[in-house]
């Protein structure tokens, strides 16, 4: 198998679990992130830009048991066509250089990103998927010609699968070969949250109770942070644990001395955490963007046994385990009366064994033997 998704390194999405669950009886070449926007002149561009020319340098390398990684070269200039063709040739020099020495034949395509339509189907792939999870419409730094590109995408694929409702009916309406496969939750892992041998990790073990815990990116478009501050301050004698990446102004929380911002941590370490949360929240601003997304959060908090108040996502809705405030005020009220029995519980998420990766998996097969292409 062959997939174009984001870097290898950054936070496990849900292509990283389904390339993992793949990887059990499959070779796959990941492809790593080939931009989607051309850079600005800021010091995290640059940055980026330089760890991208550092990672091309290295040999396409094996990460975990059947699982490769490139890091190719491409020129992220999407409204330029004539870039197209450049990288194309570029990127199908590189991938078939790497499919070559890995020996892949049959080669199923998985394209998790759209700037990707510029070489899909054009290695010999014997079925091609594209795996959709954000309206990248909505997105609000894409350039209008990445739009055309998923567009184009969407109609030429063997398979189109979604991960939320209101992404079936958007994408269907290009390709009537959709399929809605929501997200799974690596279940056994986040049940050691009620494992009496995991330790509460020592940054949040003496925390001031009830501890509000939330992880997850922080950027503009993906937390509420008036919502946030409101919930931090009505819990002033309590504790906010935000973990994760940081990419937008957040110093309305940091000026709480109740909120504590730990940064990234390692997927293996959030089972702990979550033995040290009270109750997760999933703080998302209502926009394009959120209402298309399915927070992989969620069925992880509660795999955890933790209780879980969100904001209204369709996607968390059908969720049934999990609260939904559609005001500060009744977030709050559902957090006090989900605080009433804090912390994680062996009988809250139990439904969760049965929307693990593993079920997900078998649900994608499904779909692609429904095609009657493969």
């Amino acid at each position: 198998m062959l997939c174009f998704a984001h870097d290898w390194t950054g936070d496990p999405l849900s292509k990283t679990h389904l390339m993992r669950g793949l990887s059990k009886d499959n070779r796959i070449l990941w492809v790593s992130s080939i931009g989607y926007r051309a850079p600005k002149a800021s010091g995290r561009d640059f940055r980026r830009i330089l760890d991208k020319l550092k990672a091309f340098t290295e040999p396409v390398r094996e990460v975990e048991p059947n699982l490769f990684v490139l890091n190719p070269l491409a020129i992220p200039a999407w409204g330029n066509p004539a870039m197209h063709a450049v990288n194309r040739e570029l990127l199908k020099l590189q991938v078939r250089r790497a499919t070559d020495r890995l020996g892949l034949r049959n080669v199923v395509n998985w394209v998790f990103t759209p700037t990707a339509a510029v070489i899909a189907g054009a290695l010999g792939e014997s079925f091609l998927i594209y795996y959709c999870v954000d309206e990248f419409t909505a997105f609000h730094d894409v350039p209008a010609e990445l739009m055309d590109l998923e567009r184009s995408l969407v109609e030429k694929v063997d398979l189109c699968i979604v991960s939320s409702e209101k992404l079936l009916r958007t994408k269907s309406q290009y390709n009537p070969r959709t399929a809605l496969v929501r997200h799974g939750v690596q279940y056994e892992h986040f049940r050691t949250a009620l494992a009496p041998k995991t330790k509460i990790p020592a940054d949040i073990a003496a925390l001031p109770k009830p501890v509000i815990g939330y992880f997850g990116l922080m950027a503009d478009e993906w937390i509420d942070i008036p919502l946030m501050e409101a919930v931090a301050r009505h819990f002033s004698g309590g504790s906010m644990v935000l973990l994760g990446k940081v990419t937008t102004d957040i110093s309305r929380l940091t000026a709480l001395p109740n909120v504590h911002v730990l940064g990234r941590k390692p997927f293996s370490e959030l089972p702990a955490y979550c033995k040290g949360f009270d109750v997760a929240i999933n703080p998302f601003p209502i926009n394009e963007m959120t209402l298309n997304a399915n927070p992989l959060k969620v069925r992880e908090y509660l795999a955890a046994g933790l209780p879980v108040v969100s904001t209204r996502i369709p996607e968390v809705e059908v969720v049934k385990e999990a609260r939904i405030g559609d005001t500060t005020e009744a977030f709050i009220e559902l957090l006090e009366e989900e605080l009433k029995l804090p912390g994680p519980r062996p009988e809250r998420g139990a439904s969760m064994r049965y929307e693990s990766w593993e079920v997900r998996i078998e649900e994608v097969r499904r779909a692609v033997a429904a095609t009657g292409r493969y």
